[in-house]
Order: C-alpha cells, then structure tokens, then sequence
C-alpha cells in the first residue's frame, strides 16, 4: 500500500497556515468539508495526531474500525478514517509519503521507563502534550479518559513476520505531506512527537506546518 498522489493545492489560498514547533502540541476545528494538511518540513518527523467529533466527543477517531474496514494496517491515499460510532470522520485525498502507522500508539513517561530505562521517565512525551492541549482548551469537552490510540503519521512502524511491532527510520523526507478531507466537524489534537529515544524522528524533533483550506 503506497498510494502516493500529490495535491493541486496552493499554501497562499489556505485559511489556517501555522508551524507547530517540535515537540508541542496542536489543537484545532476543522469543519465538514475543509482539507486539512500536514506538512513535514525538515523529514522524518512523528505526528501523533487524534480526531474527535466537534459535538460529541465520546465519537472519536477508531484505530480498530479504520484498520478493520480498509483490511490494511497502514493510512494513505484513499484511506477513510472511522469513529467509534462507525462514522466516516475524514479521508485522505493527498498523500506524498506512502504510508503512515495505525500501531505504535503514543509515547509516554511509562512506555519510555519500559522500552528505554528507568531514567528516562521523566522525558516529554506525547501523552503529555495531548493532555497540556486538552487543559488549555476546555471548550471542546475532550478529558483524560478520552486520549485513545493515536494516528502516528509520517512514522514507519514495521510488523515482523512473528507479529511484533519495530520502531524504524521513517520513510518521510523534507517536503512530504499528507492531506485529508473533512467528512464532519472534528477537532484535531496533535502531538509533535518529542521523542528522542528511537528513530521515529531521526533523534531530532523538527517542527511542522499545518494548513487548512475551505
């Protein structure tokens, strides 16, 4: 699966047009209809990214119901992105990376103690820019229990022949972006990845650009 199709889109016409520094979060509505790009400046760079209904947002974004439907572990051109409710929440209409993971979920304090060492627990992480996001931005009604498993694009996840799951060199690279079409009002929370403990960003977090067009 590696469905690469560029986009005819202009930056100059885009409504939203924001960097998200490296290792922060970003947290925004994109309504019904609008396209919504990430952008990988500098290459290899993980965004750990979730969707939520805007009016109600116990509906969220479903790794298991995406992957069930489209038979296929990994997001690209074409791809549909389900809900929970079994509701088509965006798709993917432009994609020059060729894959992005379903798998890898989010770092975390806890999974850096366990995967790396006990020193490392106390390193930023996703989780905790997913839940900075969510404290800064009541409004949207999104709590703890709601911070579920995550779209990592740009991230190359690998799942060997024994079933295990590999974190590798990204396949991303300057310039590469991914773009999805709005199917309902979501609210979009990213992290980008501050990891530093595998490849997932080259063991350089770099920021990305985010735009939004009508």
């Amino acid at each position: 699966m590696n469905a690469l199709t560029t986009s005819t889109r202009a930056e100059r016409d885009a409504v939203v047009n924001e960097i998200c520094a490296a290792g922060e979060p970003w947290m925004r509505v994109i309504r019904k209809g609008q396209t919504f790009r990430i952008h990988d400046l500098e290459g290899n760079q993980a965004v750990d990214t979730l969707f939520y209904n805007v009016d109600d947002p116990e509906e969220r974004y479903s790794a298991v119901d995406t992957i069930q439907r489209q038979r296929h572990l990994y997001i690209t051109t074409g791809t549909t992105l389900w809900s929970t409710e079994g509701r088509p929440m965006l798709t993917v209409v432009a994609d020059t990376c060729g894959r992005h993971d379903t798998l890898g979920g989010a770092c975390a304090q806890e999974s850096n103690t366990v995967r790396y060492a006990l020193d490392k627990r106390f390193m930023h992480a996703c989780r905790d820019n997913f839940m900075s996001a969510i404290a800064h931005h009541p409004e949207y009604h999104i709590e703890k229990r709601d911070i579920t498993h995550n779209i990592n694009f740009f991230m190359n996840v690998p799942v060997t022949p024994e079933g295990k799951l590999t974190f590798e060199d990204g396949i991303s690279a300057p310039g590469k972006y991914v773009e999805m079409r709005a199917e309902m009002d979501v609210v979009c929370l990213i992290s980008n990845c501050p990891q530093l403990n595998n490849p997932c960003n080259a063991y350089n977090p770099t920021p990305v650009r985010l735009l939004i067009w009508d």
